[in-house]
């Protein structure tokens, strides 16, 4: 599945720290222009979105628990970005591989508008572009922490 929710730094941190979860890899996703850099994507006229792609193991995490844990790690009710990261490729997407996903995340989406102002879009998925080495496993390899991600309890 592939998650967009502002600097994907912090979703994949998150996400990795989710039990069942085999793999993250970082890109982007939604665009008009082939294979674009980071430079290009922060333009916000690509039309790239900063997207997580999560590998997970089915038998331990259903894409309900993937798509319920992504909305308790970003605020899904700001709609021009994430905290202090404001533009277009960090707006709030659910990117769906399949029917099931798509029927899924509609559900979620629709028991969260009744408590909350929902800014995610939910979107098929498409070209996936991996990013640039640096942006894979941040803040592992940095040692820094996210700075406008965490999770708290939605569901």
């Amino acid at each position: 599945m592939f998650f967009a929710g502002g600097c994907f730094w912090g979703v994949e941190h998150l996400f990795k720290q989710l039990h069942g979860i085999v793999d993250t890899r970082v890109g982007y996703m939604g665009g008009h222009v082939k294979n674009p850099t980071y430079e290009q994507v922060c333009t916000g006229l690509t039309g790239h979105y900063e997207t997580v792609e999560v590998i997970f193991d089915p038998k331990i995490v259903s894409e309900e628990d993937l798509i319920k844990y992504f909305f308790e790690i970003h605020d899904f009710t700001q709609e021009n970005g994430q905290g202090p990261d404001i533009g277009e490729q960090y707006k709030s997407v659910i990117f769906y591989t399949n029917e099931r996903q798509r029927e899924i995340a509609e559900r979620i989406i629709s028991e969260l508008r009744e408590r909350f102002p929902v800014a995610t879009k939910l979107k098929r998925a498409s070209e996936f572009w991996l990013a640039e080495d640096y942006h894979q496993d941040y803040y592992e390899r940095t040692g820094k922490v996210p700075y406008c991600h965490y999770r708290r309890k939605v569901f």
